[in-house]
């Protein structure tokens, strides 16, 4: 693969596997620790409205995602919070309305979507450099407001309860961490796509889970998992030519299980060494 290194393409690939394990370790981690995983999916899913919104006005569709899946992050928000609507049937409706709008945006724009299989199953190969800073720009966002608001979202996270009695506006960090999974959404988009991009948001964290219960430690881990899961599934797609994206997922999912294998050989192993040693 190195002699491919000279191209600007795979330079362009890499960067963005890197950036965008940096997003996804960090917000991965509150997906995965608050439990926020399918609301996260409604998020990745409504944001094809904004891709089919891009194409009509004309405009970089990444930018229509970013508004969109902002937009959904909040309205999934709000009524989740302030209606008596099931959590999952809200997420559930306002994913369906957002896929909708997306089509319907998509057959009202002139002419042919030439990227948009790209965009729902990702191809890293064809990020360009303008969606490149784009992605620098919202990972600079994600760790600034991150840092900023550490102990904040650590209390949501663990008890949200003692936080609100603590006085802390729950109800508003809820919302910015929405935001912060829809902006981290359409930082994935372009690598895993949006079918993909919940897989990617929650395999790292899962997976750093395993060996740490430190907030800071977890997102560590989740961003080393995170780069090494899109560089080698990037270089198994170009030895055996495959899709990026899938392959990046199956790489990811295919490492967790061997990690939960593994962990469960060895608590096996020490508990039969605690029963050899009582006997």
């Amino acid at each position: 693969m190195l002699e491919v290194l000279q191209y600007q393409f795979m330079q362009n690939a890499l960067l963005a596997g890197l950036l965008a394990a940096i997003a996804c370790g960090i917000v991965g981690v509150y997906v995965v620790v608050k439990k926020i995983v399918f609301i996260s999916g409604g998020i990745a899913h409504a944001s094809f409205g904004g891709i089919g919104l891009g194409y009509l006005l004309g405009i970089n569709p990444v930018l229509g995602a970013m508004a969109f899946t902002v937009a959904s992050s909040l309205g999934i928000g709000l009524v989740i919070r302030r209606t008596r609507l099931p959590e999952d049937t809200a997420i559930g409706i306002l994913w369906a309305m957002g896929m909708a709008l997306g089509i319907i945006f998509i057959g009202l724009a002139p002419g042919y979507a030439p990227d948009l299989f790209s965009y729902l199953f990702g191809n890293i190969l064809t990020v360009p450099f303008f969606d490149l800073m784009l992605i620098l720009i919202l990972d600079v966002v994600i760790i600034a407001l991150v840092a900023l608001l550490y102990k904040e979202f650590l209390y949501l996270s663990f008890d949200e309860e003692f936080s609100t009695i603590s006085g802390v506006p729950t109800e508003g960090l809820y919302l910015l961490l929405l935001c912060l999974v829809a902006l981290t959404v359409v930082v994935l988009i372009r690598v895993v796509g949006i079918i993909l991009v919940i897989a990617l948001l929650t395999i790292p964290a899962a997976l750093a889970r395993q060996f740490t219960h430190s907030l800071k430690k977890m997102m560590l881990l989740a961003i080393l998992a995170g780069v090494f899961f899109t560089f080698s599934g990037l270089w198994i797609s170009y030895v055996l030519n495959l899709a990026s994206g899938a392959t990046i997922i199956l790489v990811s999912g295919t490492t967790l299980f061997i990690s939960f294998g593994i962990n469960k050989l060895r608590r096996r192993a020490r508990e039969h060494d605690r029963n050899t040693n009582t006997v």
